[in-house]
């Protein structure tokens, strides 16, 4: 596949550069870590000016209608910056919501997701393993509704999201069968939730408990039981958003250590001379270079599976595309990470420079939606079974 980027797409990718630099520096960041990890400013300056948490909401309601790979150039500049914003799990909802909500539904809540009125955030509530295991909330049907119970931990942006998305399973079911996924208000008796501590200070997680959490039967979306199969693919197109994010991490992890090593003196010249230093961030620039073609044909993939298309020959490569750009991602932002903390010398560790922000970010996000190893794991079954 030959892609370059459109003309809108360029412009898009510039405009976000540019108000991203602005308007949430490192200073910036460190002052939303210190107040729960949100910037909520900034969010609101986005939703009014730039509208980007519409990016995915069709124009039917209310959003923007565009698609993954304008998601994925966004999502890219602001892992660049490590921007604390609900812009990551707002748009998996919309994901979500897209592929599983019947039209009543979605009207009621993309409208207000588009607008950015309403934050929303699918509750998993599992870290390394995103299959049908992890889906322990447990559901019974109670009259016309459903009675939830069981506890989900962590949810990104769980204490402070508006709406849950949560999965759930019909009492007495395994595996992939019998699993529904259910819209919850953040403010519903029997749901409580609390913030958890956190390793990256720039992303929160939460803890939510359900106990005899009653939901009407309008709740449900799509059809009870049935809902794996489209789960699942929204799980491939959030591991597919987030490698955009970590990409954009390694991206900036190279060029913070680029510009010091250009400024560091030793010997009486800049170490970034030095051949040894220029192999190693030749290295970076491969990691991220490699993770960044995988991510982009990855979006194209996610677009197709985004509208619908599953009968198309692109659309059925998103389990394997999703597990590569994820895995090849999650590497390269972690290799990328470690080393800058390295080429900064003795103040890489230090809590004044970046490095260690990207760090964690890098350490935290690789088990979020799936190690490599997992999504290793699933490539390597995915090739045995075509082969003869």
């Amino acid at each position: 596949m030959e892609f370059a980027f459109t003309d809108e797409q360029l412009m898009i990718r510039d405009s976000a550069d540019g108000f991203l630099a602005d308007a949430s520096p490192s200073s910036a960041v460190r002052a939303a870590m210190a107040t729960g990890g949100q910037d909520l400013a900034l969010w609101q300056r986005i939703c009014q000016e730039l509208g980007w948490q519409a990016l995915l909401v069709p124009e039917a309601h209310g959003g923007l209608g565009l698609g993954f790979v304008e998601l994925a150039i966004v999502q890219e500049q602001l892992g660049r910056c490590l921007a604390s914003l609900p812009f990551f799990t707002s748009s998996v909802a919309v994901c979500a919501l897209r592929l599983l909500a019947d039209e009543a539904q979605q009207s009621r809540w993309l409208p207000a997701l588009a607008e950015g009125s309403l934050s929303a955030t699918l509750a998993l509530g599992a870290e390394g393993v995103p299959d049908a295991s992890a889906v322990q909330v447990v559901a019974r049907k109670e009259g016309e509704g459903f009675v939830l119970d069981g506890r989900l931990r962590p949810v990104l942006d769980g204490a402070s999201a508006d709406l849950l998305l949560i999965p759930a399973r019909l009492a007495g079911s395994r595996g992939a069968d019998g699993i529904c996924l259910f819209a919850v208000a953040a403010v519903s008796a029997g749901l409580q939730r609390r913030a958890l501590p956190t390793l990256d200070q720039t992303r929160q997680l939460a803890e939510v408990d359900l106990n005899g959490l009653y939901l009407s039967a309008d709740a449900l979306l799509g059809n009870a039981g049935a809902a794996w199969p489209v789960l699942d693919k929204v799980l491939q197109l959030a591991a597919i958003a987030l490698a955009a994010e970590q990409v954009g991490g390694a991206q900036q992890a190279l060029d913070l250590t680029v510009a010091y090593t250009r400024e560091r003196q030793q010997f009486g010249r800049p170490v970034g001379s030095f051949q040894a230093l220029k192999h190693r961030m030749a290295d970076m620039m491969l990691q991220v270079e490699c993770a960044r073609s995988a991510l982009y044909y990855a979006a194209c993939v996610a677009q197709e599976a985004l509208d619908g298309q599953s009968d198309s020959t692109l659309a059925a490569e998103l389990p394997l595309a999703a597990a590569l750009a994820k895995s090849r991602a999650s590497e390269a932002f972690f290799h990328c990470a470690a080393e800058s903390i390295q080429l900064h010398g003795g103040v890489g560790f230090t809590w004044e420079y970046d490095p260690h922000l990207y760090f964690k970010r890098a350490r935290a996000g690789e088990a979020l939606l799936g190690t490599p190893a997992w999504h290793r794991e699933r490539i390597a079954a995915a090739i045995l079974e075509e082969r003869p």
